[in-house]
């Protein structure tokens, strides 16, 4: 509602949730103020915003004052000057005076303050008294604490507590010797700080300051190159070198906030190893060529083969405009469907399993709406290290109200949130969530009308739960069945209810099983086609969902036409002047397994690192050494690169124009900022000209745009999609024309199913395909470290992100390091069926007894050695979250 005031004899009609500081600086009328900023609740802490409200004659703090029908206020007269005057100086007497060393110069709200309220010299002289310099603190790798500097606004602690829920930093010690400090005052290196930079760009003077700061020249706004979330980022550019990064405000996504590798984690843009020019394989070394030399040795060599012995591992780094002309090239210009990229390693079961429930594979909700959800059930999800900001947006919830139930065989930092903790066994997902749903049914918590309305096969799955009484859902998943039914009660009884899971959930030899559980319990609730609830597979990689919807998969074309429906084969065919085939195309996985037994024999890779990300490395290396022709196109010479016999280089994120499409389905620009370095080029360009090299026409793109154009005429869900619709802010699919606003929510009214219903699923409990036994006793199970990324081609080559995570851990109970007999930092030899690999030890209660843990970031301790190819029958995703090992004290 709206109320009228006058604010220093200007009439103004402002909203009534505003406070007068707020009002005043919304109307353009300043009010000095440091303890200020929008993202926070006001604290007052300043005392600098004094006003006088309706002539009372006595001083108010503006900022925790809310307007009112008829509020006058005076915002400056001799009376407040003198008194902010004298607030003001006490701030300056312990304050350094070095301002034009400092790197917030001319961008210090202290100064700004200064400048407006003026200060006495000789006061303050006479109230400063020497005290000794403090240290400052240099231990984090990307930014200072200089406490001489700090004003104590509080700003910093807040940031870290209402948003980011990590209190790494308070108020220590008292009166003059009060300093803002983690715990015990230990360098902040030492504490919970996760570096993520948001007390630093919050900060309003140089006390929270970036290390190695440059100021940059001008800004490129575009999006974040790490996980799916989608952040919007500014690159700060200077020259031909990217020197900050800020997150974008105006992203409806992140709202301006960042981890710690989106925010710090660009020095590898720059890095002095990015590949820079084509390189051959003669006499088994490497060898700098021209591009026209390498092209032509390539079309040479792709022209031998026949469209099933060819195969081709697109990319999910890769923007849409990419991904589009690479499944295009090895479709119409060799003939094969043999195309597949890592989609396959995460959530080729969210794909396989909600087609079939309830017709579409991806998010059916959006990230923004997660904060409003009454109930959030986390299954399979590391959120806030995986997924920060829409971890934040999980915390965000809670303090909103909501009830938070955590799924997870590890105690995972979101933990700290739930109500519920169900602490099940790894690989029994389905007996758990099966469980779940057994109680809403026989406490009728469903949501019967839905369910008759626009859901099928409920009997049947209803038949199925009978299986899963509480007593053998507790003895399979080792949940306590009062904790099962408490689970089972919040989330049907605190709608809207949302499910965020990610590959805790779908890397199982199971795991299409557990996203239709997922759909059924959604479906039984009436959880889907509303805002904040719904069925939210969180996607892993920039544009793993946008490389999907671009046909890199090989049983479909774009928009997910399938390449065995006629129809859709013939429309194919028409656009690209080409005969097609309609027989679906090997897995990423499967390709491996044909590569070693000489069925595909030629191998096209772009942007990949299998022999990190893949399970059974051992036999990934041996695959790929036996094919007659490897090409491999990176922006650094990867552990898999390096056996290829033509290595071609990428331009990275920063050097190029495209999309990429978030775990939300948000189509979004991507913008160059700088030159490609070297004569390295964009991935489409590059794959057009292999393609002109073979004489096919249909490749005579000009720019990233003419491309996303063709996707738009040929793909449904992009139809009303632009580069001029997103320029500002991106639209989420289906866009069904060019008036069509996009879709937050999908499923309102339909489902996209031949039925127009969701359909649920029976389901049987099948145990993991390896567990332990005498010889391997304990479980692996994997994870992803907040600091590193996928196989740490690009996270390895910042330094500061190694400071933070050096080398591989496995992390292990007590117990079981008892009984291996290895303390904290030992190193330890982890063994498989497989192979095995070196790590250290890292003992924590995280990891429950018989379970231990690593990641798979690190070429030095390949972990994916270890890890099971055993596959789902129906996704064809193989069960990295669960194998048997042994460990032993190096």
């Amino acid at each position: 509602m709206k109320v009228n005031i006058t604010i220093d004899g200007i009439k103004l009609k402002v909203d009534d949730s505003l406070t007068v500081l707020e009002a005043a600086l919304e109307n353009n009328v300043y009010i000095p103020n440091l303890c200020h900023h929008k993202d926070l609740i006001p604290s007052g802490s300043c005392r600098l915003c004094l006003v006088e409200i309706n002539n009372r004659k006595v001083q108010v703090i503006a900022c925790k004052i809310k307007v009112e029908e008829g509020m006058t206020v005076i915002t400056d007269n001799p009376e407040i000057n003198f008194i902010r005057q004298m607030t003001l100086e006490l701030l300056h007497v312990n304050h350094t005076q070095d301002c034009t060393n400092c790197m917030k110069n001319t961008n210090c709200q202290l100064q700004e303050v200064t400048s407006y309220i003026g200060t006495n010299e000789t006061r303050i002289e006479q109230m400063r008294k020497n005290r000794p310099l403090i240290p400052v603190d240099t231990s984090n790798p990307f930014f200072n604490l200089d406490h001489n500097k700090c004003i104590l606004c509080g700003i910093c602690i807040r940031t870290c507590n209402e948003i980011q829920g990590v209190d790494a930093l308070q108020y220590g010690y008292s009166g003059f010797d009060t300093l803002v400090c983690t715990f015990l005052n230990k360098p902040i290196k030492e504490s919970v700080c996760e570096s993520c930079g948001e007390c630093v760009v919050r900060c309003p003077v140089g006390a929270l300051i970036p290390k190695n700061m440059q100021r940059p020249s001008r800004t490129v706004k575009t999006i974040c190159p790490y996980c799916g979330v989608g952040c919007g980022i500014n690159l700060g550019v200077r020259g031909e070198k990217i020197v900050s990064i800020e997150g974008d405000y105006e992203s409806p996504v992140n709202k301006g906030r960042l981890c710690v590798k989106g925010r710090f984690g660009y020095e590898w843009i720059n890095h002095d190893e990015r590949l820079k020019t084509p390189l051959i394989k003669k006499a088994g070394k490497f060898v700098e060529s021209g591009w026209d030399e390498a092209l032509e040795l390539i079309a040479k060599n792709f022209s031998k083969y026949k469209s099933h012995e060819f195969a081709t591992f697109s990319s999910a780094r890769c923007t849409n405009e990419e991904n589009y002309v690479i499944q295009k090239f090895t479709r119409a210009v060799m003939g094969s469907n043999h195309i597949d990229h890592c989609a396959r390693l995460c959530h080729a079961p969210s794909v396989a399993g909600l087609a079939q429930s309830i017709g579409s594979g991806a998010m059916t909700n959006s990230i923004k709406e997660i904060s409003d959800a009454a109930s959030i059930f986390a299954i399979g999800s590391n959120t806030t290290e995986s997924h920060p900001i829409i971890g934040l947006k999980v915390k965000e919830a809670k303090w909103n109200g909501a009830k938070i139930i955590v799924a997870n065989p590890r105690k995972i930092d979101l933990c700290k949130f739930a109500d519920i903790w169900l602490q099940h066994k790894t690989g029994t997902d389905v007996a758990l969530l099966m469980g779940i749903c057994r109680v809403i049914v026989d406490k009728n918590l469903i949501d019967e009308s839905f369910i008759e309305k626009r859901s099928e096969n409920f009997d049947a799955f209803k038949r199925s739960l009978k299986e899963f009484g509480l007593d053998y859902v507790e003895k399979i998943t080792g949940v306590p069945a009062k904790q099962i039914e408490a689970a089972a009660e919040i989330y049907a009884s605190n709608s809207p209810a949302s499910i965020l899971y990610a590959m805790g959930i779908t890397q199982h030899t199971h795991g299409t099983d557990n996203v239709l559980a997922i759909s059924n319990l959604a479906l039984l609730t009436g959880n889907i086609g509303k805002l904040s609830s719904g069925v939210n597979p969180l996607r892993g990689q920039n544009n793993v969902q946008g490389a999907c919807d671009m046909g890199a998969l090989p049983v479909v074309y774009p928009g997910y036409q399938k390449v065995a429906d006629p129809k859709a084969k013939q429309k194919f065919e028409k656009a690209w002047n080409c005969k097609l085939s309609d027989t679906p195309g090997l897995t990423l996985t499967e390709i491996v397994n044909s590569a070693y037994n000489k069925k595909i024999k030629a191998l096209y890779l772009i942007g990949e690192n299998s022999l990190l990300s893949e399970p059974d490395a051992n036999h990934v290396r041996k695959s790929l050494q036996k094919l007659d022709f490897f090409v491999a196109q990176d922006i650094f010479l990867s552990e898999t690169a390096r056996l290829a016999d033509v290595v071609l280089p990428a331009a990275s994120f920063a050097e190029k124009d495209g999309t990429f499409t978030n775990t939300e389905r948000r189509v979004q620009r991507i913008r160059k900022a700088i030159n490609p370095v070297g004569n390295s080029q964009p991935d489409w360009w590059i794959t057009c000209q292999i393609a002109k090299k073979m004489n096919r026409k249909g490749f005579d793109f000009k720019n990233s745009e003419e491309i996303f154009n063709e996707v738009a005429l040929l793909t449904p869900s992009y139809k009303g999609i632009s580069y001029k619709r997103i320029e500002k802010e991106g639209l989420q699919w289906p866009v069904n024309d060019e008036k069509h606003k996009g879709t937050p929510v999908l499923h309102k009214d339909v489902f996209p199913t031949a039925s127009s219903k969701a359909k649920f699923f029976p389901l049987k409990y099948r145990p993991p395909a390896e567990l332990p036994d005498k010889q391997y006793p304990l479980i692996l199970t994997t994870e992803r470290s907040l600091y590193h990324y996928h196989t740490g081609t690009m996270t390895r080559r910042v330094d500061g992100l190694n400071q933070l995570n050096e080398r591989e851990l496995v992390e292990i109970n007590p117990v079981d390091a008892k009984t291996i007999g290895v303390n904290d930092g030992d190193k330890v030899c982890v063994t498989s069926r497989r192979g095995n690999v070196d790590a250290v030890a890292k003992i924590t209660n995280k990891s429950p007894a018989g379970t231990v843990a690593m990641s798979f970031h690190f070429f030095e301790s390949p972990t994916n050695v270890l890890t099971n190819p055993a596959l789902d029958p129906v996704a064809k995703i193989p069960e990295l979250k669960v194998c048997a090992v042994m460990i032993e004290k190096g």
